[in-house]
């Protein structure tokens, strides 16, 4: 309730003289003895004042006036000093009110800045913030442009002492992704796989891999193969690369061409089946096999580490050719774990089904749910779906579950048994 409302003269009571005891009597009687107060002039009294029995009692604090009645406490904010000493207002009760509402309304504003700065502070840093980071993107691409022609210089300078090896790396990786892709093709084809196609592969990575080393004859790279040095006096790092890189792709080529030859085994002599485990074992002896070629290679490198001379650097040579054979023992192990699996895989030949019945094939329309065509020595999983022998084979060498209901029918992925080759380059 507004402070001038507060400040009228309270209407008389309905039965004249008494008095009402209240709380809301009282207020009214302290109100009306505050505002004499404040009317008369100083050392003036009311005669309410002496024959009020209600003890009003004024103090003035930081935040205000209080009123106390009894029980019944009324905060009254102070009258600012400016509405006080003004000799011209004509209302003192109207001023009074508009200097307090002023002032509750300027706290008010007051507090309300104080509250809304607090968000625009942190808005205005976080701003600096991504503005800073802006600004060092900025300068960073503004540094690679203006950088960029010396970095294409540099680029074709190391291009032209190396344009051999780097034309050499693209023939290799292209005849590999080619020829693997072919033979992948193949597999996937069985019995209509094309024989001339086959042969055509198997001729072109035998001649890629003579063409290889007669070319670079001088180098003796094919020492590699059975784990001697090539005829190099000096090894640097990239000499090591392009030495262990070519024979890398020189083993994929050979066991590629064992897969071909595969291939062309008739399917009376060798059924689909057992070339999908031939296929599996020959890709697992090749990443065997070339786990150990490059040991010698980067153990001479290593060692010749210290060869000026000093015996502080032989003797870190020695020490970090040791950890090196120290790690390809350590790979070896795994790798001999996973080979141990494959060769108990070859020998048992894990069957994924039963051979299913006319009657079992009959309720299926005789149709396979992979070849869409009639079964071929139908196989009944454990999940009573029906499918080609072949098919299924080829299935679970990627998968572990039915096509149908993904029902886990083998424990482990039979990896390699569609005729692929890893595309892992094998550096160390």
């Amino acid at each position: 309730m507004p402070l001038f409302l507060l400040l009228l003269p309270r209407p008389p009571s309905a039965s004249g003289h008494e008095r009402s005891d209240s709380p809301e009597a009282k207020i009214s009687g302290a109100m009306q003895a505050n505002r004499s107060q404040l009317h008369s002039p100083p050392g003036t009294g009311s005669s309410e004042d002496a024959s009020t029995p209600l003890c009003v009692h004024t103090r003035l604090t930081g935040e205000g006036s209080c009123l106390h009645s009894g029980d019944v406490h009324i905060q009254i904010n102070p009258i600012p000093k400016e509405c006080t000493e003004n000799p011209s207002s004509r209302n003192t009760r109207s001023g009074v009110h508009s200097c307090a509402h002023g002032c509750v309304h300027s706290r008010l504003r007051s507090h309300s800045h104080s509250e809304a700065r607090l968000p625009d502070d942190t808005a205005t840093e976080s701003g600096d913030h991504g503005s800073s980071s802006f600004s060092e993107l900025r300068y960073l691409f503004k540094w690679l442009q203006k950088s960029l022609p010396y970095i294409l210089i540099l680029s074709v300078k190391l291009v032209m002492q190396h344009i051999t090896g780097i034309s050499l790396g693209i023939g290799l990786l292209t005849t590999f992704m080619y020829a693997n892709k072919s033979i992948v093709n193949q597999v996937f084809l069985r019995e209509r796989s094309s024989k001339i196609q086959c042969a055509w592969l198997l001729v072109f990575l035998a001649g890629s891999s003579v063409l290889l080393y007669y070319t670079f004859h001088s180098q003796s790279l094919y020492y590699s193969l059975i784990f001697l040095n090539p005829t190099l006096d000096h090894l640097s790092f990239w000499e090591v690369l392009w030495i262990v890189g070519i024979t890398d792709f020189i083993l994929k080529f050979f066991f590629m061409g064992l897969k071909c030859l595969i291939l062309l085994v008739p399917p009376f002599i060798m059924p689909f089946k057992s070339k999908g485990y031939w296929y599996m074992l020959l890709e697992e002896l090749c990443q065997y096999y070339r786990t150990f070629v490059p040991i010698p290679v980067w153990f001479r490198y290593l060692v010749s580490y210290g060869e000026f001379g000093n015996v502080t650097r032989w003797s870190l040579g020695i020490l970090l050719a040791l950890l090196y054979l120290i790690l390809k023992l350590l790979e070896f192990f795994g790798h001999l774990r996973t080979f141990r699996q494959v060769l108990r895989i070859f020998f048992t030949r894990p069957s994924y089904g039963v051979a299913a019945s006319k009657r079992q094939c009959s309720d299926v329309d005789d149709i396979c749910s992979i070849c869409q065509a009639e079964f071929q020595k139908p196989i009944l999983l454990i999940c009573q779906h029906i499918f080609c022998e072949e098919c299924i084979t080829l299935w679970f060498s990627r998968e572990k579950t039915c096509p149908l209901c993904r029902t886990l029918i083998s424990d482990h992925i039979n990896k390699w048994k569609d005729g692929a080759t890893s595309s892992h380059l094998q550096i160390y």
